[in-house]
């Protein structure tokens, strides 16, 4: 191969013409048709051709000469019928060389033009031959039958990527607001690929319809979904993104239908102690309906008898049944501002399992025998029956702390529980809860929750307690379970013995150590306790049904999990368990922004957490929400400063919230 030979390479899936200015083998510098110079393997050159240019021409002649070339090749490839010369090759099944593919197509008189039409045509139209640099061999028929559906599903991408593109900009234009019937493919692509991103099946078609309506980010998809209606402003698309169930299928909700609400007192009875007529409260929220836990206290010679009762899930939920298939994949309910995800099917979760005031219920019961100031002397798991007598919320129980004797010992024994606790190293964490609520004409109310009023504090310490036990109880039957455990904390950032900060207990959250979560037993360094299961929410959590069926098993009333099932048990639910809680935690924080979107302009108090390269990480105290502060270089904040800043932007569906120091 000398300088000035014209060749063709292919490139990005086209044909370029070009003139070797330097053959350095076996590699070629190539000037092509567009003025372009580049490098190429010779190896890959699509066409060699007998032609050589003088180089002394000047640039623009060769460039000239070789875009004439070009155009007369591609005329010639135009007039080749590839179908009909498959049809005179196809039955010989052998490969053919470039000089008999020539003198079929050109009879007379052919060039190196006309081998390069060839090799353009056949590259132009793949359904009848593949092809090397010099050869070609035929398809057979039911390849070109597949060549050939491939070619039309191929021209309909095409055109959907066409006609979507067109669509979508009328819709960011604003000209088109209307959702046409046979728009709905097209939505189902641009929801996908908005929703999944790189995972989405329809990523590539998704890509090319946003670049084609000149659309500069995926994220207009949304506004366009919103402007033709599929979704409102408001729409929660972390549930599909993290593939979370909203609704269960017919056959769970026809096996909760047929399960009977009256309980079977003389099919419970073997099994369990009678307690229905033992007094009993439940103690929650306002307007909770899966009721999993009540509290009963008896005063027994100076000493009290304190009994957690929690629902016996399982009494209904049998393992691997169409219900707990289902609920294992959802592994915890999730409570959001606008929604709630039940665990289980509601006739369950708010009726059937559910704690009601006047119901008789299967339960696990845990006692404890102590003195007020948590002296614990006693302590019995039981399977049990039992019926709430006092439905109470955690504004009730702060009304009657100081009047009602139940109420008062039950705060005092958990006072002095704690403060066993956190000698034995517990770490206190006091940080306000944050409540938003969403109501259906879309108002957001906020509001921040003293997690240290007295209900809220004793239940607390109440279901602490008698999860601890309940880990003792397994321990001591050997039974394997999903115990928790929590390494010591990075550091300690304050005394348990002086009040702390706000600052000083944001922080000392991220001083904590992972939990350890494992089926034998270990120390619980965060709440100074040598053991510990979570077994009081079983209708709301997995790992808590599971620790019940354990305790159930204690007492030959089901088949224990072994080990190993507890090990791959916890395996599966990492992933439903981590998409859970992104979606709470996400969804929470959007309404959060969405409310802070009203308050733009506000002036807020906020405490500097940390100051990096640029920006300051600061805590908004009225609404526990972190965000970043850009830096000045005549600041001079520390951690723990309090500061004065000014709301200047925030977009809740981008997860943005601006601030600027007042």
């Amino acid at each position: 191969m000398k300088n000035g030979t014209i060749v063709e390479y292919i490139d990005q899936q086209q044909i370029f013409c070009a003139v070797v200015v330097e053959y350095n083998d076996p590699q070629v510098r190539l000037l092509n048709e567009n003025n372009r110079e580049v490098n190429q393997k010779v190896n890959r050159l699509s066409h060699i051709s007998h032609v050589i240019l003088k180089m002394n021409g000047g640039r623009d002649k060769l460039i000239a000469t070789i875009k004439e070339t070009a155009v007369r090749r591609k005329s010639l490839s135009e007039i080749i019928d590839i179908r009909e010369l498959w049809e005179v090759l196809s039955p010989m099944g052998e490969w053919v060389d470039l000089s008999t593919m020539t003198a079929l197509c050109f009879p007379s008189n052919a060039t190196g033009d006309h081998e390069a039409a060839v090799i353009r045509a056949c590259f132009a139209n793949r359904i009848y031959f593949k092809f090397n640099q010099d050869s070609f061999f035929p398809h057979s028929e039911a390849e070109v039958a597949k060549n050939i559906n491939l070619e039309k599903e191929k021209e309909l991408k095409n055109q959907l990527i066409e006609d979507g593109g067109v669509w979508l900009k009328k819709v960011m234009d604003g000209t088109e607001a209307n959702l046409a019937e046979d728009k709905a493919p097209l939505v189902e692509i641009l929801k996908s690929y908005y929703l999944l991103g790189k995972e989405s099946p329809h990523r590539a078609v998704g890509r090319a319809i946003v670049s084609k309506a000149g659309v500069e980010s995926a994220e207009k998809i949304f506004d366009a979904m919103v402007t033709v209606g599929v979704w409102k402003s408001t729409h929660n698309i972390d549930l599909r993104r993290y593939e979370i169930p909203v609704t269960f299928s017919d056959a769970a909700i026809k096996q909760a239908d047929a399960i009977p609400e009256a309980v079977d007192l003389n099919f419970l009875a073997p099994k369990r102690i009678n307690l229905t007529s033992l007094p009993m409260m439940t103690i929650d929220g306002p307007g909770t309906l899966d009721l999993d836990d009540a509290i009963s206290i008896v005063a027994e010679d100076g000493y009290y008898r304190i009994g957690v009762h929690i629902a016996d899930v399982c009494e209904y939920v049998t393992k691997g049944d169409i219900i707990d298939r289902e609920v294992i994949r959802r592994g915890t309910s999730i409570y959001m501002p606008d929604m709630k995800i039940p665990m289980m099917p509601p006739r369950l979760s708010e009726n059937i399992c559910s704690l009601k005031v006047g119901e008789v219920r299967p339960a696990i019961s845990t006692f404890f025998k102590v003195s007020r100031f948590a002296e614990l002397f006693e302590f019995e798991v039981v399977p049990s029956m039992i019926r709430v007598g006092q439905q109470l919320t955690y504004n009730d129980v702060d009304l009657m702390v100081d009047t009602d004797e139940s109420i008062w010992a039950l705060n005092e024994i958990a006072c002095n529980f704690r403060r066993k606790r956190l000698s034995n190293g517990a770490v206190q964490i006091t940080i306000p809860e944050t409540n938003i609520r969403v109501f259906e004409n879309g108002d957001i109310s906020l509001r921040k929750m003293d997690r240290e009023s007295p209900g809220r504090m004793f239940i607390s310490e109440m279901m602490i307690m008698a999860n601890w036990l309940m880990a003792r109880f397994l321990a001591d039957h050997n039974m394997p379970a999903i115990f928790r455990g929590q390494p010591e904390p990075k550091a300690r950032l304050y005394s348990q013995k002086k009040e702390s900060t706000l600052f000083q207990n944001w922080m000392q959250r991220r001083m904590l150590n992972r939990v350890i979560i494992a089926p034998h037993p270990a120390s619980h360094s965060g709440l100074g306790l040598d053991k510990y299961v979570t077994a009081t929410s079983p209708i709301r959590k997995y790992f808590d049904l599971v620790t019940q069926r354990q305790i159930r098993a204690c007492f030959d009333m089901e088949a224990p999990y072994s080990n190993d099932e507890i090990e791959n048990m916890l395996q599966f639910l990492k992933q439903p368990l981590m998409n859970a809680g992104q979606v709470q935690m996400r969804r929470n924080r959007y309404w959060l922004l969405k409310y802070l979107e009203k308050h733009i302009g506000a002036k807020e108090e906020a405490i500097v957490l940390n100051k990096l390269r640029d920006k300051y990480i600061i805590l908004l105290t009225n609404y526990l929400v972190e965000c970043k502060l850009l830096s000045a270089s005549h600041w001079n904040l520390k951690p723990q400063d309090l500061v004065r800043v000014t709301i200047t932007h925030v977009d809740a569906r981008r997860d943005v919230l601006n601030v600027d120091l007042s």
